[in-house]
């Protein structure tokens, strides 16, 4: 999963937060819900715009950034 595929950061979208490209979700709201319990069906059924594979790379998005080093955006 390359999640630079699914994530923008764009500082007229959401502040400049973390989204999933071609929506106003922010990474942030799906880590949220994964760590409030929410499993990936009802994150998709609350968020229709979501696929399973945006909910990956959210993760995998999270998990670059846990390693304490810069995750550039931009290729």
């Amino acid at each position: 999963m390359n999640w630079r595929e699914r994530i923008i950061v764009d500082p007229l979208i959401c502040h400049g937060k973390a989204c999933i490209k071609g929506t106003r979700i922010m990474v942030s709201v799906i880590l949220d819900n994964l760590a409030d319990s929410m499993n990936e069906q009802e994150i998709l059924e609350s968020y229709p715009s979501l696929t399973h594979e945006d909910i990956i790379a959210a993760i995998s998005y999270a998990a670059e950034l846990s390693r304490e080093r810069l995750a550039p955006l931009s290729a």
